[in-house]
This record gives structure tokens, sequence and C-alpha cells, in this order.
């Protein structure tokens, strides 16, 4: 009995256990990517034991994927060779890993899932432990398959209300980083619940669990519904029958209470996350690149969101727009629905799915004195490029908007449009 995430780890563990038990677990997957596949296989090779079970053992290319330099080749066929030598099957190139272990079916409810991606934490929309660890943790686990873990206490953030016309998730989780720091979470669970959230589509919850990062979290955790069990049904390849995990009897740390309803278009500020900014205290801004993509939102109903505001209508003559489908089955949908054509009339540059400008090595570097706005999850000096660059961070409305008129933009205008 306990906190949403003491409940997940009682059952994988068979007793109840309580925030600051250290537990040792059975992981159901390991995850990790082309940036820190090879550092994990250092520490594999150093620990000279056999790997423990292939089938918990997901790799994913998409942080600079096609290879855009030498550097990124080499260690994608470092990778490579590996699986082919370890006889590991399960590797992806179709998209952002988090989206991608989503879609097909590693993620559900109750499950435990560790990733060398500080963005594992994105699991936990579904009901799910998902956490970021180091690499030589991951080469450790496919050895072992467990992992320990301190229980963390539990900070609930209690959304209630409904958004304003224009005002999405990501509106809402930049407001929260505003009001908790960088740090207000740290090795915290942080628990997201209300009626805001009973009320939000999967792609939007999504936003919470995933920039629980931002504010320092062990996980970012919803407990898992009707809405998580229709999703897993409809959009992703998980079978079988989930329960829907919820706390029970749970004593928190502390409870912080949000009326959505007050909150505007929100928009984080150069050079931090939890510099957060109504939109309207910074409106006007020039903007020289917006990218639209990576694990926080360029989902399909995002570029929804930004195509209904572009179509018919064409991008700012001296502002870069760069999109970028999170997924293979993403873009397909978007292609087939129109999407894609909306947005290349509109004079958006549409690229291959992956993490693409967000990590500053590929597909929409800024030079000195550039400003982004982008949909990105972190904004920090240095992260798309030149550490002379500014980045802003907002939802795909207010990025649509900015790409139309070169400046941060009100989207609600365009919106009611």
């Amino acid at each position: 009995m306990g906190t949403l995430v003491e409940e997940i780890f009682s059952r994988k563990v068979g007793h109840e256990v309580h925030a600051g038990e250290i537990v040792l677990v059975d992981v159901d997957y390991i995850m990790s990517h082309d940036n820190t596949t090879p550092l994990a296989i250092k520490a594999f090779r150093e620990i000279g034991k056999p790997i423990h079970d292939k089938n918990k053992i997901v790799i994913h290319f998409d942080h600079a994927y096609p290879a855009p330099n030498l550097l990124a080749a080499e260690a994608q066929k470092k990778a490579l060779d590996f699986m082919k030598e370890q006889n590991i099957s399960q590797f992806y190139h179709q998209g952002v890993c988090h989206q991608v272990m989503i879609e097909e079916g590693y993620i559900t409810p109750g499950a435990i899932v560790i990733g060398a991606d500080s963005h594992s934490n994105t699991y936990g929309a579904l009901g799910a432990f998902g956490a970021g660890l180091g690499s030589t943790e991951i080469g450790v686990a496919w050895v072992t398959g467990k992992c320990w873990f301190k229980i963390p206490e539990t900070i609930r953030i209690e959304l209630d209300g409904s958004g304003q016309r224009g005002v999405f998730a990501k509106d809402v989780m930049i407001y929260i980083a505003g009001l908790l720091g960088m740090d207000g979470g740290t090795y915290r669970s942080v628990e997201f619940g209300g009626s805001y959230i009973d009320q939000l589509p999967m792609h939007e919850r999504i936003i919470f669990s995933n920039m629980s990062t931002e504010i320092g979290a062990k996980c970012g955790l919803i407990a898992a519904d009707q809405t998580t069990l229709d999703y897993l049904k409809n959009e992703t390849s998980a079978t079988g029958n989930y329960e829907q995990i919820r706390p029970v009897n749970p004593q928190y740390e502390r409870v912080i209470e949000i009326d959505v309803t007050q909150i505007p278009p929100y928009v984080s500020c150069h050079p931090d996350v939890d510099n957060a900014k109504a939109l309207s205290e910074v409106e006007g801004l020039a903007i020289d690149q917006v990218y639209i993509g990576t694990c926080t939102n360029s989902r399909y109903e995002d570029l929804e969101v930004v195509a209904g505001i572009l179509k018919g209508k064409h991008v700012h003559p001296h502002t870069r727009v760069i999109v970028t489908p999170a997924s293979a089955k993403i873009y397909k949908k978007a292609m087939q629905n129109g999407l894609i054509e909306i947005l290349m009339d509109a004079g958006c540059t549409v690229t291959g799915t992956g993490c693409g400008a967000c990590i500053g090595r590929h597909g929409g570097i800024l030079a000195p004195g550039e400003r982004a706005l982008t949909t990105m999850n972190r904004n920090f000096i240095g992260r798309m490029g030149s550490p002379l660059s500014e980045i802003y961070l907002a939802s795909p409305a207010a990025a649509a908007a900015a790409a139309l008129t070169g400046r941060i933009t009100d989207p609600r205008p365009y919106l009611d449009k």
C-alpha cells in the first residue's frame, strides 16, 4: 500500500516496499541508443561475463542517424558488430527511441524499464517505471538482468480544471518547471494526477512524464486508466490484459495543487528550462529557427496542430522551420493524411525521423547569435550548436505561430482561424 512508485515496485518484488528502502529487482527491458550503447559495451567487456537475457535488450539508432560524421558512423558500427556477435535482434532505427519503445509494445503498466537516456522517464505516462541510467549500469544490467533502486519519496502534482484554448500540456509543464525549478524533484517520483490529467489523451500525458526529467525527478508517473489501456490496444504492439495500478492510501512527501484554468501559453526562456515566463512577456522576440520534433512534441497530433495553423500559408522568409516526426509510423500516417504535404507547401523542411536538431549534432545546428524556438524539452547553453545561440521552448502551436511571423507569437489567434 502506497504511492504509485511504491505500488509498482511492491508488485515487482512480491512484497510491500516503501520510500527509502533499497531493492534489487528484475527489470523488464534495458534500452540504449547509438550514443550510449558503445559505452555500455565497454562496461560489459570489463565485467567479462555473458549476457543474462538478450531478450531484455533493446537498442536504437536515433541520436545521430543516419550517421552525420565519421565518429557517429564508427560508434554505430561498433554497436552493430556487438549485436551480431551477441545475436541481439531487438534493434530499431525508425525514430526516437522512447516513441518506438512505446509503439513496439515494450512499455506497459507496472513494467520496470531502464534506459541509457535521461528521458526514459517518458514511460511513466503509461503507468510504467522508467528511469534513465548511465551506460555502466546498463552494461551491468545486461549481465545480471537486474538493477538496484532506492525507492524514492513522491511529490504529487494535482492538476485540476481545463486548459484555456491554445494552452497545451507543454505550457502547463513549462509552468510547473518554473514553479519547482530544475532541482525541485531531485530523486523523487513525481506523480501527476487530477481531473486535468484524467481528461488528457496519451500524447499530452507523455509531456509530463517526459519533462519530469527537467525538474530532476527519478521518474514521472501517471496511473494507468482506460485511456492508457485503449492506447495500448489501438496504437501499440502490446498484447495482454494490464492492471490499472493506482496509489493505495499513499503518503506523499508533499502535494502541489494547480488550477490549470489560470495558466496562459508559456515559454521556457534562455538559458534554462525553469526560466519560465508567460508567452506574452517575450512576445515579439525575433526567431531564426523553429524546430518541431523530439521525444516531447513530434507525435502525429502535434504535427496535426502545426499543419492546421500553417495550411494555406507560408513560413516567414527569414525563419528556417524544421519538422522531424518522432517515428516512421507517425511520419507514414502524417504523409497518408496530407500533413507532410501541407508542411512542405508552407515552406517547412521535413526531415527523417529521430532526435534530429535536439542534440546539436546535425539537422539544424545554430550559429552564434541565432535564436531558436523549439518543441524540445531542454534549452541548455550549446544544446543545439553554438554556445552563443539561444533556445526557447514552447508548444507546437506556439512554434507554428512563430514559423509564420518569425517572432515569438501567441498561437491562439491562429487556432481561432
